[in-house]
């Protein structure tokens, strides 16, 4: 109740209006969308808000009438908006879906097996479906400063956990506060990779600071990240393979409640053939354009559907 009171008291209940105009390009506009009052959410970090203007973007020129409500502080507070009918389309992760919505602990091998078992269950349990999943895959990953990574000849996360063993002071290592006790995160990674715990030259970093200190090379070698992040191919950081298949799949997939599903079938079919080029490749170029060129994710979500033809500038 607490949580739904915050979130009623940071003005979800009604939304803003889309930031920027567009109109139709490939995508036409569709009667049965005519005027109907979607609002759109996201979480509060810049892929989120990316995907967030991207469903704004597509279904206004579709002929929705378009509400914004992106930009909500974390993971639960936007499910929460979405189950109490707040919200009634947002992109989420299969694997925060898996683990975090629906409280299992084991992820389940595989995009596409881990999308059909989180929208299996979730439908039964909480009726949301999901829908649309992209081949992005915003998981964990450990990155590696370039010039140790060329030195030591480290491109897999068994590189790694071998020069952990092997030689402690050469595999200093920053991770972000969460990953550091999320059984996702380092716990279960060391475990997977027979990473020698005691041996580990750690520092718990705030996430923002991981990116910077991995590329100087000073306070740490390698580092914890999302796969995604478009520092890491900023900072030439080098992503490390995850040869044991530890880490959970966390496509992003439309999420939608049923009653609104079934009602406007329409809307996944409109995102559809976005969905299909949101590559690892592709998202992390447009947080790249946020996060490294200091761009308004809105103004890089439109140029990104006007540069591949779904919209035109309105």
């Amino acid at each position: 109740m607490l949580a739904l009171l915050l979130v009623a008291s940071c003005g979800l209940e009604s939304g803003s209006a889309v930031p920027l105009r567009v109109g139709p390009g490939s995508i036409r506009p569709i009667p049965a969308l005519d005027g109907v009052r979607i609002t759109v959410g996201s979480k509060d970090f810049t892929e989120q808000n990316i995907l967030g203007y991207l469903i704004e973007f597509a279904l206004t020129a579709a002929g929705a009438e378009v509400r914004d409500l992106t930009d909500i502080v974390g993971s639960n507070s936007l499910r929460d908006a979405q189950l109490h009918g707040q919200i009634d389309i947002a992109y989420d992760y299969t694997g925060t879906g898996w683990i975090n919505y629906l409280g299992r602990e084991n992820p389940v091998p595989g995009s596409d097996e881990q999308f059909t078992a989180v929208r299996d269950a979730d439908l039964t349990a909480h009726g949301m479906v999901w829908a649309a999943m992209a081949p992005m895959n915003n998981t964990y990953a450990m990155v590696a400063n370039p010039g140790t990574a060329a030195d030591k000849s480290i491109t897999s996360l068994s590189d790694y956990a071998n020069l952990v063993n092997t030689d402690p002071d050469a595999a200093a290592t920053c991770v972000g506060t969460e990953f550091n006790v999320r059984q996702d995160g380092f716990p279960g990674m060391a475990r997977k990779y027979d990473i020698d715990t005691g041996k580990v030259r750690k520092q718990i970093v705030q996430d923002s600071l991981v990116f910077q200190a991995t590329a100087d090379g000073n306070q740490c070698r390698f580092g914890s990240v999302a796969a995604t992040d478009g520092r890491i191919p900023a900072l030439n950081l080098k992503l490390l393979t995850d040869d044991r298949a530890f880490f959970p799949k966390y496509n992003a997939a439309l999420v939608m409640r049923k009653s609104f599903a079934d009602a406007h079938p329409q809307v996944i079919a409109v995102m559809e053939p976005i969905s299909r080029l949101l590559t690892n490749e592709s998202i992390t170029e447009l947080n790249r354009k946020v996060d490294i060129e200091g761009r308004e994710p809105a103004t890089v979500a439109r140029t990104w559907l006007i540069d591949q033809g779904f919209v035109t500038p309105g």
